[in-house]
């Protein structure tokens, strides 16, 4: 290796390291000032591209994150201003003139201008569809593509849903404040319903081996809690950061010691953080005194009944019928339906768990994973051996995570 590729690779570590952990407080800071999301992408996007050929040569600055920001910055005065911007723009270039760099971590306002984004991208003039996913790129850092999985859609539907809400911030001048307090509860559920998607795309690297997902299950948790700080009578708000609370507590549960997958109900609670479980019930119960029931309080409710298996030694498979039954009446979902219909089958049998599959739209679940494993576990229960074969191959075919495909592949090979 010559030491020109070692300064390389060092300076590319440091910039994927930077966009891991800062891209979403630099383009929040950038946002509220400029008002034009798209605009700041590409002058952050720019910054890195500045970064990965001047680093080498240079050397990593020691606060990244500010030499970043301030890069961001100039592109965007000099985009400005080789535009011929009117002359309204001043004010907005005076502020993004270069300057002295800076320490955005530090700064006591950067939760707020996180927050401050998420609540502008729910803006009642934006399309409805795009409002989620818009906070999922702009803030928390996910591209259009897994988002668009994650919203059983197209990566080019998804891309241009993308486009024309960032167009409308800018066009429409909407304003990058905290909206009143009669405004919140319009917005909020669309903000929660995205932390709780990043949350899910952390979740779902296990092990933490994915650069582009490492770090979001703590990010969502971290931001769900200066929410809680924020909107202290908002119960949803306590509602997701207990459940996300719960599922966390037992990460270190979800894989044995060679590195293979182990379902909830079988993994050892004595693993489970407890502490954490704690934390999660005095949220949950802070919440229902609010006497406003909603998704997230139930979901949370859901998790915990299985967090009572460490004290009782057993799932209480009723109780959780119940609360599916409630959450699919008041926020009907595939993922809802799917939990419902495998709890289902435990309380009942199979074959009532498959009626309940039986209502999901055939649309909707041809790329969505859990459907397909709930489907093949159910079938094989019930007898039918060539259906769950091809129901469990078409869940392997949609699994990234290889611990859970290996899982899938045996229980598949099991039942022939």
């Amino acid at each position: 290796m010559t030491e020109r590729e070692s300064d390389t690779q060092i300076a590319r570590r440091a910039a994927e390291a930077a966009a891991r952990d800062s891209y979403g407080r630099i383009l929040a800071y950038l946002a509220a000032r400029a008002r034009n999301i798209a605009a700041c992408e590409d002058a952050l996007a720019d910054a890195f591209r500045a970064a990965l050929e001047t680093w080498p040569l240079r050397g990593v600055p020691d606060r990244p994150e500010a030499w970043l920001l301030t890069a961001a910055r100039r592109n965007l005065a000099h985009v400005w201003r080789h535009e011929n911007v009117r002359a309204a723009a001043a004010p907005d270039l005076a502020v993004l003139a270069p300057e002295e760099a800076q320490d955005i971590s530090a700064a006591p306002a950067i939760p707020d201008e996180r927050l401050k984004l998420l609540f502008v991208c729910a803006h009642p003039a934006i399309e409805q569809s795009a409002r989620t996913p818009l906070m999922l790129q702009t803030v928390l850092g996910l591209d259009a593509a897994r988002i668009a999985s994650a919203f059983l859609v197209s990566p080019a539907a998804m891309g241009q849903r993308l486009v024309r809400a960032k167009t409308k911030i800018r066009d429409a001048g909407i304003a990058f404040t905290i909206p009143e307090m009669d405004e919140l509860p319009k917005r909020l559920e669309e903000v929660l319903a995205a932390i709780y998607a990043a949350y899910t795309c952390g979740w779902e690297d296990a092990i933490g081996t994915d650069p582009d997902r490492r770090g979001l299950a703590t990010e969502a948790v971290w931001l769900t809690r200066v929410l809680v700080g924020s909107l202290p009578d908002e119960p949803e708000a306590r509602g997701l950061l207990a459940l996300m609370l719960h599922c966390e507590a037992r990460r270190a549960a979800r894989r044995d010691a060679a590195g293979a997958f182990v379902p909830l109900d079988r993994q050892d609670t004595a693993l489970w953080d407890h502490s954490m479980i704690g934390e999660a019930e005095a949220c949950l119960t802070a919440a229902a005194r609010q006497g406003r029931l909603g998704r997230y309080q139930l979901e949370a409710a859901i998790q915990s009944v299985h967090a009572g298996r460490a004290k009782s030694g057993r799932v209480e498979w009723v109780a959780l019928d119940a609360l599916y039954d409630r959450l699919v009446g008041i926020a009907p979902s595939l993922g809802a339906l799917v939990g419902h219909a495998v709890v289902r089958a435990k309380v009942v049998n199979a074959q009532a768990g498959l009626d309940l599959l039986a209502y999901a739209d055939s649309e909707t679940t041809a790329t969505y994973q859990p459907f397909w494993v709930a489907r093949a576990r159910l079938l094989a229960e019930a007898g039918a051996r060539e259906e769950a074969v091809a129901a469990y191959k078409k869940a392997i075919g949609l699994t990234e995570d290889s611990a859970l495909r290996d899982h899938l592949v045996a229980a598949m090979h099991d039942i022939r």
